[in-house]
Formats: C-alpha cells, structure tokens, sequence
C-alpha cells in the first residue's frame, strides 16, 4: 500500500453547504407536545402503515404470514435541508460508476485489501473466493449493482451544515421496498395533525420499482425466458416485506422469481458444462443476494462451496464478489486518500469533487507511522471518532470509552489492521416520536440518516443503465450510538424538504 504523508483526509477543499435548518413551525412544535392530539394520531398512524403496507413479520414468528405488524416508523417525518438532500440523490450515480470501477481493478483490490485480509478471516475468505474467480476464464460479462450510499448531516461549529458520508453498502441494501409505501403515510399524518402544508415537502418515492428495473434489464440481458431471478435469504425472514415489493415489480415484468437459503442452493445446485447455474432444476439467471453479507450468514463449509459455485456461474450475481468487497470500509478508507479518486476518474475533476465533498476524515490502522499516528489521535480523542470493522448489517461499530479499551489493547498488534478509524459526524438532534409494536410513546431527541439508492447494470464495457432510484431516512434515539431497521434500533423515516 503508497505510504502518504497525510492521515487526515478531510475534503476541507469543498466548503459545506452553509445550511442551517429552518426552525420547524410554530405550529408543528405545538403539534409535538399536545398530548391528546398525539394519543390520537398514534392509532391513525399505526394503522395508515398496515393500510400502506409498511409491515414485517413479528419476532415471535417471523417465518411466517399469519402475524404481521407494522414496521416501526416516526411519528412524523423529519426536517432535511432541500440542497443537501438533493446533493446526495446527484452524488448516487458517480457512486454506482466508482464502486463499478473499483470492483474491476483487481490491482487496487489486491493492494487494498491485503492487510485488512491477514487479520480478518470473513474478508480473507470472501478474498480467496474472489481469487478463484479472477483466475477462471470469466463466463458472465453482465454486471448488476444495487447499492445504497448512507450520509449523515454534520454540523460544524459555525453553524454550516455538509452531507457525510457514513458508508456505501453494496450487498443487500435493505428497505427500498418498505420505503416505497412511507411517504403516504406521513402525508395521512400531517394532514391528520392539521399540517397539511408540509405534505408538498415529503416527495414521492419508489426505490423499489428502480431496484426491479436494474434487476430486469440483466435478467433482459441474460436472455432466457425460463431463467428465474433467486432471492437469496436468510433464514429467519420477518423483513420480507421488503423483498416482496422488489419481487412483485419484477413479476409485473414477467420475470419468474425463486427464493432460496444458502443450504437449498447446497443441496439442489449445479453447473451444467457451460456453468449455467441450476437450483431446484431452475435455470438461474440472476442471484440477487439478500443474505451473505456477515460471517454468520455462512453456518458451514457447505455455505462457502454454494458461494463459490455461484461466483463461478454464468448467473448474473447482485453483487458479484468483487463488487461486495469493492463495498469493505477498508476500501473506503483508501479511497479518501489524496490522489486515489483521480486514478479512477483521470479526466473527470468535477466527479471527483463532487465524490470527495462526501467524504469524512477517513484513517488507516495498518502498521507503520501512519497507523501509530491515528492509534494516537484515537486514544487522545475518543469521542470525536468512530472505529469500524469490516462489517455489514449494523451495530458493529466502537465508540467513545470502547474504542481506548479496543486500541490499548491491539496498538501494537497487527489485528488493529482489521478496523478503520473516521472522524465521528456531529448532527444536530430533532425531536420526534418512533413507533414500535410494544414500546410506551415518548418524545425522543433523535438522529436521522439518509440513504440514497443507485442501480447500474453493464455489459462488457458498456453501461447500460445508471440510475439515482430513490432515497431511504431511518432515524433512531440520540442514546444509540449504533445500529439499523433490521437491528431493532432505527426506524423508518421520511425526509420533510426545508
């Protein structure tokens, strides 16, 4: 890896949009303490979301249809700047064309890659797989990527406001189906609460027709009408829901979908002699993986094997394996490194301005002066950093006190190489109420996150759709440092435009 004499990589050069929230009405602030009126609206709006089709499956049973509930939401629909939220929707398809060039740089990936890969074995088992690959003949030049970019609204101390980016996920980006159906329901609300002004200011959204679209052009591709899409889950299934969305707009297409776990594909998978994959005796045309994303998800030897059968396949995969580790935080981290975002976009500065704008402080933990140094500027600073392994799903990062008790006792070992350190976003809290199954009512101070969609699907060298398909807002309580939807923290949320 280029040694660089910088650890700090902050995109200072790109002045945050001097933003400032619009102090919510008056009008909005009464709404929030008028006790009876939220009482009312509590039921109304449980309700609007199982009218609207924002469900999951419940703890107690989630393998099964009979016991639904709504999934938790807010109360009301959150305040977001209009230019910073228009700024992430802008960003998304430089995004799709950076992780879809870094996934095909298999240079960069190699160098990336190899420290986090002699101290964390999930990516080195991912990263074998990956090596296999590369040294087969590729038989599928049809690339598919659904990803979601996540940011957060950081604050700075004179009072300006700047998008940043937390993480791009590019393996089973969750929730664009439910958040397809959320905008009518916060409408229903506000209108309820007699705020029917505000309802021009959550916009419609449908990421999962956008995701579908990407689907079907590479199943369109693929070029067989008996090749079904696979959903490949989990086996415990109470967000399905939000597959089911993506999956009946690739029905309305026609397009014949299976879903299928890990184990099934174990059992009933193959390669015929041209590596057309079969499961179950269906022909596979695409994989789209909603599930395989944490070591976890791999409960044996047999999990790896339909892994790699499937990489080796003639089946599109959603994501292909280069594509999930073009999505690690170690290759974020490099990525905020001055110069890196020039090899992939040589003649394109304003792309790279615009990515880069995104960016957070950013810092290796490898072994040598550089780490040392971030080891340092964590251990003096705790509480203005976050320490990030190489994680998906949520509720794997380190905070505050933590992150000393982690690095005291790694600083000198070469397991630190597993993490990441970057800078911690400052957002400003808003007040807000979050609807669970269970939980008593309350006002919370809370913190939102904005996520916005992207698909993109090439063929050989040339892109044949790149897309911005929609955006995602999940807010969780200030008092959590960490954590999702899925994870039982956040909740799903709208944008309000100010």
């Amino acid at each position: 890896m280029k040694c660089c004499a910088r650890t700090s990589h902050r995109s200072d050069q790109t002045q945050p949009a001097n933003i400032r929230f619009s102090a919510m009405s008056v009008k909005r602030e009464d709404v929030l303490k008028d006790e009876n009126l939220i009482r009312n609206i509590e039921e109304i709006a449980k309700d609007a979301a199982l009218l609207h089709g924002v469900l999951m499956r419940t703890k107690e049973t989630p393998n099964s249809p009979e016991v639904v509930s709504y999934a938790p939401f807010t109360l009301f629909p959150t305040p977001v700047p209009t230019a910073l939220f228009h700024q992430a929707l802008a960003v998304q398809t430089h995004f799709n064309r950076l992780v879809d060039l870094v996934s095909q740089n298999p240079a960069f990936l190699e160098e990336t890659l190899a420290s986090t890969i002699k101290v964390d074995s999930f990516t080195a088992r991912l990263f074998n797989i990956y090596r296999q690959v590369q040294q087969e003949h590729h038989p599928q030049s049809i690339v598919v990527g659904l990803n979601r970019s996540d940011y957060m609204l950081d604050h700075s101390p004179d009072g300006g406001m700047s998008l940043k980016q937390i993480e791009i996920n590019t393996i089973a980006a969750s929730f664009g189906g439910l958040s397809s159906r959320t905008p009518d329901v916060h409408r229903h609300i506000l209108k309820v609460a007699n705020l029917p002004e505000e309802c021009k200011n959550v916009l419609d959204n449908n990421p999962a027709a956008g995701l579908a679209r990407g689907l079907a052009k590479a199943w369109e591709l693929y070029g067989s009408e008996r090749a079904v899409v696979m959903f490949l889950i989990e086996n415990v299934q109470r967000n399905i829901y939000d597959h089911r969305y993506v999956e009946n707009e690739l029905w309305k297409r026609n397009i014949p979908v299976i879903r299928r776990q890990f184990e099934d594909v174990c059992r009933t998978g193959s390669l015929d002699e041209s590596r057309r994959l079969f499961v179950d005796g269906h022909e596979v045309a695409i994989v789209y993986f909603r599930n395989g994303y944490m070591p976890q998800n791999y409960t044996s030897e047999q999990s790896w094997e339909a892994r790699l059968m499937m990489e080796r396949s003639l089946a599109v995969k959603c994501p292909d394996i280069s594509t999930h580790l073009a999505g690690t935080k170690k290759v974020q981290q490099e990525l905020a490194r001055p110069g890196v975002l020039e090899r992939f976009f040589p003649d394109e500065p304003e792309t790279v301005a615009q990515i880069r704008a995104t960016f957070a402080g950013l810092y290796t933990l490898d072994m040598g002066e550089e780490g040392d140094k971030t080891v340092a500027m964590a251990l003096a600073n705790p509480d203005q950093y976050v320490l990030k392994p190489q994680r998906e799903g949520g509720g794997n990062n380190i905070y505050g006190s933590e992150i000393c008790q982690v690095l005291e006792n790694l600083k000198n070992s070469s397991e630190r190489m597993a993490y990441i350190l970057m800078d911690k976003i400052q957002p400003v809290p808003v007040q807000n109420y979050l609807l669970r199954p269970g939980a008593p009512l309350k006002l919370n101070s809370c913190l939102s996150e904005l996520g916005a969609f992207g698909a993109y699907v090439r063929k050989g060298k040339d892109m044949v759709l790149n897309e911005c398909v929609g955006h995602l807002l999940r807010t969780k309580s200030s008092e959590h440092a960490d954590g999702g939807v899925a994870a039982g923290v956040a909740v799903l949320d709208n944008p309000l435009l100010v």
